[in-house]
């Protein structure tokens, strides 16, 4: 494991260190401190400097079920249960057909209260992804759900959505495999070659370190250095990024603990109204 990966001092401990430590980190909006648990979904940080970048979810504690294996879905995309970190919301498996779609593109517009984030999703570049995005997106999962987390570094600026219980550990109960990204550019910030830029733009999976992506997910409002960990599925459109500029510029909730962060919840609350595919081709 990475120093990269490792906890800053100041956050909390996490609660099941054995997990990898990859989502976009967790935000416990009340303490205002980073959860690196090991669950749920999140960015990666550079170690513990002043910008150090992580997304990354955090589990929930572990709940004893030796009752029965966890199911999985037996086509290509193995949709599996996590008994351990249940459902913030629920909501059955996805949908695992043999031929899962890998063509094309979906559209679906999040509308929030600071205004419309149109997405165009990608099956090519990431299909069992989208199925399970829009899977989630049919059973309302997204709906009424807050965006908990918004980060300001000069080397990772993205808003971080899907999780229904806004502490940055909940997601759908289940997990799936990464479909990561083999064609990013070199980060020009990083000297040692081994971030990547994901752009402006990008809509992409938080994770908990390898597949383990689940609900959450991020949007990135400037181009920023991570490492290829996360799963890019779709970007954001034009309008859909004024909108996240205009959450952006409210900044990071300021806490009794850092009075001007740079990581935290949105200042400007951000809450996901709904969520809907666009059925129609274009």
């Amino acid at each position: 494991m990475s120093s990269e990966l490792q906890p800053r001092p100041a956050v909390a401990a996490p609660r099941r260190p054995v997990r990898a430590l990859t989502r976009l980190a967790g935000v416990t909006v009340l303490a205002g401190a980073l959860v690196v648990g090991a669950s749920a979904t999140a960015l990666a940080a550079p170690g513990p400097s002043a910008d150090a970048e992580r997304v990354s979810a955090a589990p929930p504690a572990a709940v004893d079920t030796a009752t029965r294996p966890p199911r999985t879905t037996h086509g290509p995309c193995a949709y599996t249960e996590t008994p351990d970190e249940p459902a913030a919301r629920p909501v059955p498996l996805p949908p695992d057909p043999r031929r899962t779609p890998a063509r094309g593109s979906v559209r679906v517009t999040v509308a929030t209260n600071h205004g419309p984030i149109g997405l165009t999703l990608d099956r090519a570049a990431a299909p069992c992804t989208v199925q399970s995005f829009l899977h989630l997106v049919g059973k309302r999962f997204y709906d009424r759900t807050p965006c908990h987390r918004l980060t300001a570094y000069p080397t990772l600026s993205v808003l971080q959505c899907g999780d229904p219980s806004g502490t940055g550990e909940g997601g759908p109960g289940y997990r799936y495999r990464d479909e990561l990204p083999t064609d990013l550019p070199p980060a020009p910030t990083d000297p040692t070659g081994e971030r990547r830029v994901y752009a402006r733009g990008v809509l992409a999976m938080a994770n908990a370190g390898p597949d383990t992506n689940g609900s959450q997910f991020f949007l990135v409002y400037a181009n920023s250095a991570l490492r290829p960990n996360y799963t890019i599925f779709g970007e954001v459109d034009a309008v859909g990024l004024a909108t996240l500029d205009r959450i952006a510029a409210g900044g990071v909730a300021p806490t009794a603990e850092d009075p001007a962060p740079v990581d935290g919840a949105p200042a400007l609350p951000v809450t996901i109204r709904k969520a809907v595919r666009w059925h129609h081709h274009h």
